[in-house]
C-alpha cells in the first residue's frame, strides 16, 4: 500500500496539523470521545488568510483536545487543533434569539503558523452546542490535573511527526463506555461515530496530557490505549513481553509487527498494515490533494 502523506505532516504548525487522507489525524494513544458533523467555525483576531471566512465541517472531542476538520477542500484551513492546554475564556452562549454556540480563545503553540491568540466561535447546526461544550470543559478540567507546573504556561511547541500515518485502531473511534474516572461523555446526545476509514494515527504520542494522563495510554484502568511499546505482538504462541519483543526486533531483519488492543476487551487486537511503517514520506511537491 502506497503511503499518502499530506501537507499536514510536512508543515511545522498547529494549523493544518490534524487531517490526513480526507479524515482526522490523531496522536498515538489518543481516542475520540465525541463526534459532531454539520458544525460551523469562525475566527477573529487574526489577519491570516486561513482564518478568514466561515468554516463548515466536523468537530471531534478527543482525550487530549478538540479538532475541527474542514469539508471545503480548497480552503487554506483544512484542520485546526485546539489542545486543552491552549484554550482560555471558553463560554457557552445561550442567546435569547438565535442558536446556542461555544466561544473562546486559543493560544498559539510555539512553532505554529500564527502568534498570540485567536478568538473562535462554534455553531452546531444540528444542535448540541451546550452538551458538547460542557463535555469539552469537563475533559479540559480533567486533563489539567495532569499538567506539570503552572497550567497558565505557554503551550508546548508543535512538533511534526517523524513517521507516516496509518489507519487508527477501531476503539480509537469512540469513547470508553465505562467512562473516565466516573465521567461518561454524552454519547447519547452524539451517538454517531466518525465514518469508517476516516481516523488516522501517527506513532507520535501527544505532547500534552489528556484526561487519563500518561500521554493517553492506559495503565490498566478504564479508558485509553496500551502503549504499543508494551502491547503484545500478535503471534500464534501467545503474547510477547516488551523485553522479548525488543530483543526480537534487534535480532531480526524485519521489524516485529506490534498490535493495539483494548484493555476492556483483551481478546481483541488490531494490527495496523505494516506497509505504512516502511515507507518514507514523499517530498512536499510529491504530496497530492486529499480525498473527499
Amino acid at each position: 500500500t502506497k503511503l499518502i502523506l499530506l501537507d499536514s505532516l510536512l508543515q511545522e504548525m498547529a494549523l493544518n496539523s490534524a487531517h490526513a487522507n480526507g479524515g482526522v489525524l490523531i496522536h498515538a494513544g489518543e481516542s475520540i470521545l465525541l463526534f459532531c458533523d454539520n458544525v460551523t467555525m469562525e475566527f477573529a483576531g487574526q489577519d491570516g488568510a486561513p482564518f478568514k471566512g466561515e468554516k463548515k465541517g466536523r468537530l471531534y472531542l478527543t482525550t487530549h483536545r478538540m479538532i475541527f476538520n474542514n469539508k471545503k477542500q480548497d480552503d487554506p484551513m483544512q484542520s485546526f487543533s485546539f489542545p486543552f492546554v491552549t484554550l482560555k475564556d471558553v463560554e457557552l452562549e445561550q442567546p435569547i434569539f438565535g442558536a446556542n454556540y461555544i466561544k473562546g480563545k486559543v493560544r498559539a503553540q510555539p512553532g505554529g503558523n500564527f502568534t498570540g491568540e485567536a478568538k473562535f466561535k462554534l455553531h452546531f447546526k444540528s444542535g448540541g452546542a451546550i452538551d458538547f461544550g460542557q463535555a469539552m470543559l469537563k475533559a479540559a478540567q480533567m486533563a489539567s490535573r495532569n499538567y506539570n507546573g503552572n497550567s497558565s504556561d505557554l503551550p508546548p511547541p508543535y512538533t511534526p511527526p517523524t513517521s507516516g500515518w496509518y489507519a487508527a485502531p477501531p476503539p480509537a473511534y469512540s469513547a470508553n463506555p465505562a467512562g473516565y474516572s466516573g465521567w461518561v461523555p454524552p454519547t447519547h446526545v452524539f451517538p454517531d461515530q466518525p465514518p469508517a476509514n476516516t481516523v488516522y494515527m501517527t506513532d507520535a504520542p501527544p505532547p500534552y496530557p489528556g484526561i487519563n494522563g500518561n500521554n493517553g495510554y492506559s495503565t490498566g484502568a478504564a479508558g485509553g490505549w496500551t502503549n504499543p511499546a508494551s502491547a503484545p505482538s500478535m503471534q500464534q504462541n501467545g503474547s510477547m513481553s516488551s523485553a522479548d519483543r525488543k530483543a526480537a526486533e534487534a535480532s531480526s531483519a524485519q521489524p516485529v509487527q506490534t498490535g493495539y488492543y483494548d484493555p476492556n476487551n483483551p481478546g481483541y487486537a488490531y494490527v495496523p498494515p505494516p506497509a505504512y511503517y516502511n515507507e518514507q514520506p514523499p517530498s512536499y511537491s510529491d504530496s497530492g490533494k486529499k480525498n473527499d
